[in-house]
Formats: structure tokens, sequence, C-alpha cells
């Protein structure tokens, strides 16, 4: 059938102005929308690619509309998508200690990876960092034209990877005209926290400030910043004769830093005091300003290496064990109440970014047997993580006595008898000391992004048409490390001995003629620090990525009813489609030669090369069946199907959907789907080399800090802890944070997934203007391609005896910890465990209340009401659901309802005005004390306010106030790396009230 411009502007228009989704309901249907739909013989909707008479399909889908963009001042597209409650905090912005410099989304908590990424039904390329998920910096929201989010396997009709759905960003075509856009937004908060142990910690705060101006402060009452500018403009010009239009765009993003010391609950590093607090103190790390200086109880396992007093293996002249700190240029004792270093001011709050994105979408139709399309988009984009300064995080583990930098009367406090002086002989000391001196961690991102389509599709015979597209998409990334110690330059700048031809401290290296260059690097002496200590342990670091991908794709519909094939008591023919699709994902990531070595300090191990590509061959087909129309009982009745088969370099899969629909009458539709779906493993996953990074735990099951209770002392020394040292804190990390290995396996076997979804849609005649849609879904992924968990693996070994989980702790030799040298847990990708989630989502309308001369009001709420959430790590390990919970292996905050509520009045006197109300049920924390004063975090409502106002024919301004009450954010002190400044940014309003105006100009 020809689809002419004219039909395709129909189509436009009934997509544009349809108040139902996908799924029927987000939003009422309009009289024009139902009108414009029924004129138009086909459309085709997210989820599948057979065109359907109607915008609904079997598999539930909701839709964000470019209106929707607008009205929440959204620069940053990931800040609306993660609004949705089926949407999961992941990498955004706020993310700074672990930043990757892409921004992903995550439905259904499943991760990234097992979600989707479209733009117009075509995927995108992996983002960049070390995930395959899709980078949402390379959209322009300004060409946004809606958003659909299909939830649940969809594998059989887009590939693999859509395990927990699609993402499909739907760009603006046959645009007319000259459209400018521009909008100015900022954050404002009142520093008056108010939530749990608020006087107390406001109390804390200045307490700290009087005795350490320099690391504490309390922030201004009243701040604005994290100020955000966008500009863009959309051209567009359509042929004479309609046949053809271009539309190209423009815009540049600009978003300025927060830091956390601006806001009160986040001006110092938070900690609870003790299991049954009921109140925050300002804590931190023991990775001090002036040095943590001890021995960590490494003296007391030489003075009896073997646990048993008197058996003769004990030194001649027993060492010492210690915790100092420098005052000046001599030890005093440690004190973590004191001395612990508050790293949270430094820290982003939100990263700062700029982004430009240019691009262009045509198509010329040369006779309705060929339209020829294309699609051409860059992006550029650059960002900075900063964090506190790094320094020395205990990478070394002894101190040469005849060292003429160590305070000379203290000697004998850390071991260094006279003999041991004379003899050059070395003694424990570990050296915890942060680089005030060397500044602030940087790590800058800059991603650019490339992607073209050409395509022609056409009709090939009143029932048949086709569509043939080749993709490729690349993108290079740059990450630029700054203000890192090299280690072995370290080591080198600490041996530092008497030159005996001037007496003057040197290091060993340059006497030895092994390292000429070396400069001693005084951590005894608080002044001591020297601008050529500094240039010689600093170094940048540059890793360097490129990721390409070439998909080239072709497939064939049509209608079987000119040759039969339809039920006699259907409306409709049988709908097919056969397509395949070629498909290849080629990583290159190369990393200096320090970052992989591992010899930055404070960067979590090393980053290791990596190169590595990925062939696949689809076969695909779907069908539409209708079976009965227009009856009693049955006003519509139809199944539908889908299989793909995929050919990988090294293994096969196939994946398969079947979907049933009825509508018993005209108000009420039933649908339910049963979907298979797979996930290969990404070339990240199979190909990364292996490298050590960090995990949180509240304390090692061998500490004292959170002992588990089924440790026993002959496991902790079984698996290297020393007896001396067992219940000690000096296995503890004064960070929460310990060393696993990670890395790829090229032998992983795919995902699969079960996908079952059960639905109703109403739209009652007697009130037309509501339309209610309520799906059940239950996603299980069995097999996953993950890690075990290095936490999973602690608990596996010490409270379950299992064998395998033990030979994967690796303890540092001598002193027994996962957190210094080379203690670690092995945690490499393997084929382990499963994932399963259910729930019911919930959407609501009701559009045109009248108000008489005041205009109307509509109302919508999507919501979704989580049954679980549930992780079973695999053998050893007792699945657990995270419904409700937060922290350790739970992560970021996964509440048990969320709902995202819109009324909408539309005035009479040229202005529309919208209320938002975003609420997240209430969180525990993931074993934790319940006595702990952070250990619930209450339920979230937040409320968003906009008005726009249509000035003239052409132009419209709007004002916006995001979180209006300035709400504050629940606090914990535990949120590890996953969350930020003492929260979890990604899931709740950190900043405060955020203020925007938008305005646009068209002609």
């Amino acid at each position: 059938m020809e689809m002419n411009s004219h039909v395709r502007r129909a189509v436009r228009r009934a997509l544009v102005l349809s108040a139902v989704t996908a799924t029927g309901a987000a939003l009422p249907v309009h009289a024009q929308a139902q009108e414009a739909a029924e004129a138009v013989d086909t459309v085709v909707v997210t989820g599948s690619r057979i065109r359907s008479a109607n915008l609904e399909g079997t598999s539930p889908v909701m839709q964000v509309s470019a209106v929707d963009i607008a009205k929440q001042g959204v620069t940053r597209i990931e800040d609306l998508v993660t609004q949705l409650p089926q949407a999961f905090a992941t990498q955004n912005s706020t993310v700074a200690n672990g930043a990757d410099g892409t921004a992903t989304v995550n439905l259904r908590g499943l991760g990234s990876a097992r979600t989707l990424v479209l733009i117009d039904g075509r995927r995108m390329p992996y983002g960049g960092g070390n995930s395959s998920a899709a980078d949402l910096n390379q959209i322009p929201t300004s060409m946004v034209e809606r958003v659909d989010v299909l939830t649940g396997g969809s594998s059989a009709v887009y590939g693999s990877d859509a395990v927990a759905g699609v993402v499909n960003f739907i760009m603006k075509k046959d645009f007319e005209g000259v459209q400018f856009d521009a909008q100015w937004g900022t954050f404002q908060h009142n520093n008056s926290y108010g939530g749990p142990g608020a006087t107390k910690l406001r109390t804390e705060i200045a307490n700290k400030a009087a005795a350490n101006p320099a690391q504490f402060a309390l922030p201004k009452s009243n701040v604005t910043d994290g100020e955000s500018r966008e500009f863009s403009v959309t051209i567009g010009a359509s042929t004479a004769d309609g046949r053809g239009n271009i539309t190209a765009y423009a815009s540049v993003r600009d978003n300025k830093a927060i830091l956390e010391r601006d806001r009160d609950y986040s001006a110092c590093a938070l900690g609870a005091t003790g299991n049954t607090s009921t109140s925050f103190v300002c804590s931190g790390s023991g990775t001090s300003a002036t040095g943590q200086i001890a021995s960590f109880g490494l003296g007391s396992f030489l003075n009896d290496p073997d646990g048993i007093p008197g058996s003769g293996d004990e030194p001649a002249e027993p060492y010492t064990d210690y915790a100092f700190t420098m005052d000046g240029n001599v030890f005093r004792p440690y004190s973590s109440a004191t001395d612990a270093y508050n790293f949270g001011p430094l820290n982003y709050y939100q990263r700062p970014d700029t982004r430009y994105t240019l691009g262009a979408m045509g198509h010329y139709e040369l006779n309705e047997h060929a339209d020829v399309y294309t699609q051409l988009m860059f992006s550029d984009y650059k960002s900075v993580a900063q964090i506190a300064p790094g320094g020395a995080f205990g990478e070394t583990g002894t101190i040469n006595c005849d060292n003429p930098l160590l305070p000379q009367g203290q000697l004998a406090d850390i071991g260094c008898t006279p003999t041991r002086v004379a003899n050059g002989d070395s003694v424990p000391m570990y050296i915890l000391r942060r680089n005030v001196e060397g500044g602030n961690r940087l790590d800058s991102f800059a991603n650019d992004s490339f992607r073209s389509v050409l395509g022609v599709r056409g009709a090939i015979s009143q029932n048949w048409s086709y569509d043939v597209y080749a993709q490729y998409s690349k993108v290079k990334t740059g990450a630029y490390t700054l203000n890192r110690f090299i280690l072995p330059r370290f080591q080198r700048a600490i041996d530092v001995v008497s030159d005996p031809g001037s007496g003057e401290p040197v290091c060993r290296s340059v006497l030895d003629g092994s390292d000429p260059n070396c400069v001693p690097y005084n951590v005894f002496d608080l002044n001591g620090i020297t601008p050529e200590a500094l240039a010689y342990l600093q170094t940048p670091s540059l890793q360097i990525g490129r990721y390409e991908q070439s998909v080239y794709s072709g497939s064939v519909s049509g209608d079987l009813g000119g040759i039969g094939f339809k039920s006699p008591l259907a409306r409709d023919a049988v709908q097919v489609v056969f397509g395949v699709e070629s498909r290849t994902d080629e990583v290159d990531s190369v990393p200096d030669a320090n970052l992989q070595s591992g010899e930055l300090m404070g960067q979590g191990g090393a980053t290791t090369a990596l190169a590595g590509k990925l062939d696949v061959l689809d076969l695909f087909t779907e069908v539409r069946i209708p079976l009965l129309s227009d009856m009693p009982g049955a006003q519509n009745l139809s199944i539908d199907g889908a299989y793909r088969y995929s050919d990988y370099d090294a293994l096969s899969t196939d994946t398969y959907k079947i979907g049933l629909e009825w509508a018993p009458i005209r108000d009420v539709r039933f649908r339910a789907s049963f979907q298979r779906a797979v996930r290969a493993a990404n070339v990240i996953e199979l190909f990364s080399a292996q490298s050590f990074n960090l995990f949180d735990i509240a304390g090692d099951p061998c500490g004292a800090q959170n002992p588990s209770p089924d440790a026993t002392a002959a496991e902790c020394i079984a698996t290297g802890v020393p007896a001396v040292l067992v219940g000690s804190p000096n296995l503890d990390s004064p960070a929460g944070q310990y060393q696993l290995l990670q890395g790829g396996n090229p032998g992983l076997q795919p995902e699969k997934s079960d996908t079952k979804s059960f639905g109703v849609i109403l739209q009652p005649r007697f009130l037309p203007k509501l339309a209610v849609s309520i799906d059940y879904f239950d996603i299980d992924v069995q097999d996953t391609v993950s890690t075990f968990g290095p936490s999973n693996t602690l608990t596996a070994c010490y409270t379950n005896n299992d064998a395998d989980a033990c030979s994967r702790i690796v303890r540092n030799p001598g002193s027994g910890q996962l957190w210094l040298g080379d203690g670690h847990v092995i945690d490499t990708n393997i084929n382990i465990g499963s994932l399963e989630t259910s729930g019911v989502d919930v959407n609501i309308a009701y559009s045109g209340i009248e108000l008489g001369r005041f205009g109307d009001l509509s109302v919508t709420m999507l919501g979704t009401w989580l049954d679980k959430l549930v992780t079973n790590p695999g053998p050893g390990i007792d699945p657990y659901d995270c419904v409700g919970l937060f922290a350790d292996d739970c992560l970021a905050p996964t509440p048990e309802v969320r709902t995202h509520t819109r009324l909408d009045w539309r005035t009479p006197w040229n202005v529309d005005a919208s209320l938002t109300w975003r609420y997240m049920s209430s969180v525990d924390e993931f074993r934790s004390n319940p006595a702990q004063i952070d250990y619930h975090l209450a339920s979230q409502s937040y409320f968003d306010l906009s008005a726009n106002w249509q000035v003239t024919e052409n132009g419209s301004l709007m004002l916006g106030v995001n979180n209006i009450l300035d709400k504050d954010p629940p606090l914990n002190s535990n949120v590890g790396t996953t969350g930020n400044g003492n929260t979890y940014p990604q899931a709740y309003d950190a900043f405060g009230r955020f203020i925007f105006v938008r305005a646009k100009l068209a002609f």
C-alpha cells in the first residue's frame, strides 16, 4: 500500500496527539487523535515491526513526550527517564567516585547491560567506559519527539540485550520552519537540614569547624549553584511536491558543578556512633591530611609468626605495634575522632559537563517503491569528576630505620632499636597520607559519538513492503586522570638515607644509580613536602577508547489476505514480517603504561587494555493473526508471535514471543504475552583483562568492626589471617573499601530470560475521557552473565563453608588484610545465579475535566508496585529480595511503590500549568541494625510546578520549579561508592529546588 507524504504526516499527528500510549493509557485519547488514527491504515509501535491499525500491542509500552521533557526542565534526558517508575538509579551526572563519563538507563533494576536503547527502532552503540550500555548523552534532547519504554523481554523483535526491556527514542521528522529553544536553570537550596539527628549534625559540623577549619565548615544558609544552560536550533524544509524533507539541528549544553561542601547534609562524610546510634557524627577516611603512620598489627605477627608462644620463631628484638600521626615533625598518637580526613566537601555532587550536538535527518520519496532516508548524528561531550586528594593508601608495609627523615628522638616508638638503625634494617610501617599539597583527583572525560543511517523503504506490491538500511556508529572516548602518585616512585621516594658526602637526605635509588631523578618525599614533617617531590611523584594518565558498530538489516512485511490467509470471522488478514540482520561490535580501549601497570595509587588497581570483536547474524520473523472481529463477546481476538535465530562467533541462540489480545467489548481489552529473551555476553564481558578494583562492606568477617558470627578462628587462619590478628580492627578498612580482582571470560554463555505479562485496558464509553491500564509482569533471568560478588564470596566461605569461595579469598601476606597490599577477593565474570522481578504497572489518565470559563484539567498517573526483585547469586549464598531495601548487595534504594502523577490545567488565557507529584515509598538498609539512625529512609514526595505562556503565535515562555518544597534527601552513612554525598542522588533530589526558564521561538 502506498505510504505517501500526506499519510506519513497523518501518522505523525496521530502519534503526537494520541493520549493513549502503545499500551493504552499514559495519557487520555483526544478525539482528533482517534480520527487521525482511523484515517491512517497503519502505524508502527515499539515492540513490533508489524504495522497495526491502532497504537496498541500485547506488550506494555509507556510513553514520554516532548511536552513532558519541556515541563520538567530537562537538559539531560536521563534525568527524565529515571523518574519513570520502571527505571532505576545508574550512571549519571551525580556519580563522581566511579564515574565513567556516561549516562545510562536501568529498567526494572536488572542492570543497564540488560536494557536495550534504540533510536527510531535501531540500536545504539556501546557508550564507552567499561560498559556496553548506550550513553544517553548522545541523544539530542531538542530532537526527541517521544520516548517509548517497553519493559520486559523483546529479544525476538530487536535482538540481544532486551532482557529488561527497550527504551526507544523517537526523533522529530518532517519538520518545517525554524525553531529556537533556550533554557536557563539553577538549583537553590536553604541549608536547614531537618531530618533524623538534624540538630546534632549541625552542632557536630560546627564543633569540627571550630577545631579544624581547614577541613570543616558549615555552608551558607542559602546557596544557588549548578547552573545549566542549553540552546538549540532546528531547521526543516520540505520539497515543493511534499515527497522529501530534511531536518537539521544543532545544540549546546553547559552544566556547572555542585560541590558537597555547599550542602549541610554533605559537608562532612557521615558516620554513625555505634550500632544503636541516634545521631550522626562527622567521620572520614583513615588516610588523613597529617598522615596515619601505623603498623596495623604487623608487629604482633612478626613477633610470633605462627601464633604459638615460645616456638622458637620469635625475633631477638621484638617489633612494636603503633598508630601515629604527625604533629609538625614529631609523632603523636593517631585518633580517628580528630585525625580522620573529611573527604566529602571536595567531591563533586554534580559533575560539570559541556555537550555539543549536530545532525540532520531526511528522506526523499523517489516513487512509491523507494523512499530513501538517512540520519546523521554527532555529539561531543566533556565532563570532569572530582574527588578528594589521593596520596598513599598503605601500599607499602615497611620503613628503613636509618631513614634520616624519621623523628630521630622517637625511633624506639616504631621499633627501630639501635641495632636496626645501625644495620639499616626495616620495621613495619604503613603510610596513609593525603596528597593535600598536590590537589584533588580529577578524571576528565571527552566522548565523541558519530552515528549514520542510510536506508530505503517502500512498497513491493499492494500488500507487501520492504525496509533495508545500513547503520554505522563510532564512539571515541578519552579519560584523562590527574594528581595520582606512581607507586614505584613513591616507594623510592620514602626509601631515604643520608648522603655519605653531604649528609643530606637522599633517595637510595639516587646513590645506587637506579633512579637519579628521585626526590625524597618527607611525610614525617607537615612542612616537608616540596614542589620538586610532587613533580617527581605525580603524573597524568590517559585512556583512549574506540567503540564501533556496524548494522546491515533488511525486512519485508506484508498482508497475507491476498493469498487467502485470513480468518473468515476477522476483519483483518494475517500480517507477517521476515528479516535478516548482521551486526558487528568492536571495542579497542588502550590505557597508558601507568594505568596498565596498576601503579597509580588510589586508583583501585590496574586498568587493562581491551580489544575484542563480536559478529552476529540474526534471522527473524513476526506474525499477527486476527481470529475474531466485531462479534458478540469478541470485539477483537488476535494472537501474535515472533522468533529470532542468532548466530554468534562461537555459539547460537534463539528467542521467541507469543501474545494474545482479546477485547470482549469496545470498553475492555485484555492482553497477555510470554517472551523468551537472551543476552549474549558483550565484548567487554568477554575480553576484559583482569584487574583490581574496590568494593564496599561494613567490615572484614574476621575483623572487629562487623565480624561474622560464623567465621571461626580456624576458618580465618585457613584463608590467610595470622592467628594473632583474628578479630583485630587492623583487618577492617577505615574507608569501608576492600579490593577485588575483576575481569572477562571468553567462555561465557548467553543468559536466558522468560517474561510473562498479563494486563487489562479499560476505556469505558460511559466515561470516554478515562483510560486505565493495569499490567502484571514477571521477568526471570537464568545463568546470568555476572560475577558472584565479593561480599557473597566472603559469606559463602565463612558462613556456608564453601571451599570454592574460600579459594577466591587472597589475603595480604603477613598481615591478612583485604584492603592493603596484595589482599583481594577474586570476582571475575561467570555464568552463575539468577535474577527475578515481578510487580504491577498502573497507568491512569482522565482528560478534559471541564471548568467552564476557567478551561479544563487533565490527570495522569504512572505507578509501579514492585512485588519482588530477587537475586540468587549462586551456590553457597541464599537468594535475597531487595524490594524495600538499599545498600550492601542491594546497592541503590529499591522502593516497593513509585508513582508519577501530573495535573495539567489548560486555561483560556494562553497559559497552561502543570503540577507533578513524584512519590517513592520508604526503604530499609540491607542486613543492618534497625536501631541505627540511618537504617530507615522515609518515603519521599516531590512536587514540581511549571507554567507555559504562549506569548505570541510564534513564541512561548515556560517557568518551572522542581522540588518546590526544597525537600532534603534522606541520609545514610553507608552509601559507599554506589551513592554520593551521604545519600543516593541518582534516586533522590539531593540538590534542592531546581528553577528554570525556557523560551521557544518558531517560524
